[in-house]
């Protein structure tokens, strides 16, 4: 995994390091699907400005996404752009001042961007925008073989209402 040693950074209040960084990102499970990113060490910006009261910095970093589509489990692949920042106070008595990506003067750069990409993905991943998904009744791919079935196949727990229906019409 990669991580950012924060004890080589020396910077005092109003000044900022920047760092080009090979990040490491691990395979996603994503809706009970597995989606690895490619590849799989991702060029990134970290930036680190020292502020009066803390640290901040600022991860930035396009990564792609491939596994399966959520309706016809054909390739797909999503393109995610992220840009995020983290605050770490000085003297952190208030956990809403902190982070948890840092341990030791370690900055858990991995683990960082993996929950960023996980925040960043949609409800539902698609190979495209207007894909049709399988069939209901014969699992085909409707994007491949866009069909219709000719008999009408109802759920036979409403069989009994039915009879009642076709009785009193």
């Amino acid at each position: 995994m990669t991580g950012f040693n924060l004890r080589q950074v020396r910077l005092r209040p109003g000044e900022e390091h920047r760092e080009a960084l090979d990040v490491e990102l691990p395979a996603f499970e994503f809706g009970g699907q597995r989606y690895l990113p490619i590849p799989e060490r991702i060029p990134a910006e970290l930036v680190v400005t020292r502020a009066t009261t803390g640290t901040v910095f600022a991860l930035a970093f396009t990564t792609r996404l491939h596994g399966p589509c959520y309706r016809c489990l054909d390739d797909a692949v999503l393109e995610v752009p992220i840009s995020i920042r983290e605050y770490q106070a000085s003297s952190p008595d208030d956990e809403e001042l902190t982070t948890p990506y840092i341990d030791n003067d370690q900055l858990d750069v991995s683990a960082w961007a993996r929950d960023a990409v996980a925040l960043a993905l949609p409800d539902k991943i698609l190979c495209r925008p207007e894909c049709a998904g399988l069939c209901p009744e014969c699992g085909k791919n409707l994007n491949d073989e866009p069909h219709t079935h000719e008999e009408e196949h109802g759920d036979p727990r409403w069989a009994a209402l039915e009879a009642l229906r076709n009785d009193l019409g």
